[in-house]
């Protein structure tokens, strides 16, 4: 029996419960690795191994003198989601979105949150994100955040909170394609049988809401993916999207500003574009408009998008979202803009900005997990626990500097999958990150996401660029008739 001596440890399992049986979305599952064995088990894992290495899924480590480009770790065993519980969550992501889109337009127009008093000025205005040069800007349907990636966890409690939202150039969707292709060539029948819902479509989704930004005179808009380039840790993603949608991948060299429009160079000439969907940051778009050394964006690109001859997604500026002490108000703005309750909690937040809430972090850092606030990817993090006097040491000197750029929250036991580790299987904790797009047509959540793994025993930190992987996410349908996934290929 495969799974005869697995132990949930008296911690939340995704699969089991506490006395050991598995959920009941699980069940077929468990089933089938028993049945199979742990040989067999294994056997399908190296394969599995072997076709990403062959589809040479990657992603690039920063500063990593052993290697810069790396296969992204992936196990066998997904996380499985009830339909009851996907619709909980789906519903709390439209909800979050919505609120967020109105916060972006809010503060680039009247800034109705800051006169009101429910976000203080000087968090908004110190917010490294916020561009003032996107101050009265119109973007198209009055939509900013068109692709956010928001990150949920589940504690011990059973309930699941959101963890950060990611807004400006959130990555990983490309990896839940894949993964999803390997897990139904290596389990086709319990796959089936599970009635899992299909993510295959998110291409189609996402270019069908890129296209609609364009200017309503546009019948056929030309879409690009603009990407930074190939050492980029998401280039492997950009080039995955833009041929899935079928669009050109440029980098900024690939385009130029002519007669008020954006024009890409091709073989026959200058074609014009008419939807950016823009793969790096703010800084980096346009040196005329932000960062004057920037080399890989479009000069004059910003003015063009200010005069509404091409759409960008997401929309500059939407990144003020993304800042972490801006995430702490975000059940707020819910109830601000929308008149409602959250129904996806945050992690309870404190703000070194704050002179109590700073009192109390500097005083408790050997229990908390500290953020920066524009960082990503697992940097700039303390993680209370796991950390050393000097460790500690150093952070407090950080806050006392800068407090505004620092967050802290308790650290949460994150729920956690059974995963194969050596000859075994043990529990080894996730969070997820689902994937909504925002167009005119609505708000589209796509069933499942990125389940990304801490790989250590013990470790909390998923981030693939800290010794993460991922597995599948299956979203249990509901019916049969949300269950069909058609063929194999992407």
């Amino acid at each position: 029996m495969t799974f005869a001596n697995y132990c949930t440890e008296q911690i939340h399992d995704e699969l089991f419960h506490a006395d050991g049986t598995p959920r009941s979305g699980a069940q077929l599952l468990i089933a089938q690795l028993n049945a199979l064995g742990i040989d067999e088990v294994r056997h399908r894992q190296q394969a599995m191994d072997r076709a990403l290495f062959h589809m040479g899924i990657t992603f690039t480590v920063y500063g990593d003198d052993s290697g810069t480009e790396k296969i992204f770790p992936f196990d066998l065993v997904p996380r499985i989601i009830e339909a009851f519980e996907w619709a909980h969550i789906e519903a709390g992501l439209k909800q979050r979105i919505k609120a967020l889109n109105c916060f972006i337009d809010d503060v680039y127009h009247h800034q109705h949150i800051i006169r009101e008093g429910i976000l203080p000025a000087e968090l908004l205005h110190k917010a490294k994100s916020f561009r003032s040069q996107c101050s009265g800007i119109n973007p198209p349907g009055g939509i900013w955040c068109h692709v956010t990636g928001t990150d949920l966890i589940r504690h011990s409690d059973g309930a699941i909170y959101v963890l950060e939202d990611n807004l400006r150039c959130p990555s990983g969707v490309s990896y839940v394609l894949q993964n999803r292709m390997i897990m139904k060539k290596t389990f086709p029948q319990v796959f089936s049988a599970s009635k899992v819902r299909p993510v295959i479509d998110y291409p189609s989704h996402l270019y069908s809401a890129l296209a609609q930004l364009a200017p309503s005179q546009v019948i056929d808009p030309v879409v690009v993916v603009l990407t930074p380039g190939i050492y980029n840790s998401a280039y492997y993603e950009h080039s995955f999207l833009a041929q899935q949608m079928g669009v050109e991948l440029v980098e900024g060299r690939d385009l130029v500003v002519q007669d008020g429009a954006v024009y890409m160079r091709t073989t026959r000439g200058l074609r014009r574009v008419d939807v950016i969907y823009r793969r790096m940051d703010d800084d980096f778009l346009d040196p005329q408009a932000f960062r004057p050394d920037s080399m890989l964006g479009v000069p004059g690109l910003f003015e063009v998008y200010k005069n509404g001859r091409v759409a960008l997604a997401n929309a500059p500026g939407t990144g003020v979202a993304d800042d972490k002490v801006i995430y702490a108000f975000v059940p707020d703005m819910i109830r601000y803009y929308l008149n409602q309750e959250p129904i996806l909690p945050n992690v309870p937040t404190y703000l070194c900005a704050r002179d109590e809430d700073r009192r109390y972090v500097l005083d408790h850092l050997e229990e908390l997990v500290v953020k920066a606030a524009n960082e990503a990817g697992g940097y700039g993090m303390l993680i209370g626990p796991h950390s050393t006097a000097d460790q500690q040491a150093e952070f407090a000197e950080k806050i006392r500097q800068d407090p505004r750029n620092y967050i802290a929250q308790p650290t949460l036991t994150l729920s956690r999958v059974p995963t194969l580790i050596d000859d075994h299987f043990e529990g080894r904790h996730v969070d997820l990150r689902p994937y909504i797009l925002y167009s005119p047509q609505g708000i589209w959540v796509l069933p499942g996401g990125l389940t990304r793994v801490a790989l250590r025993k013990g470790s909390l930190v998923v981030n693939s660029s800290q010794g993460g992987g991922s597995k599948d996410t299956w979203v249990v349908a509901a019916s049969e008739s949300h269950a069909n996934e058609g063929d194999m290929t992407l």
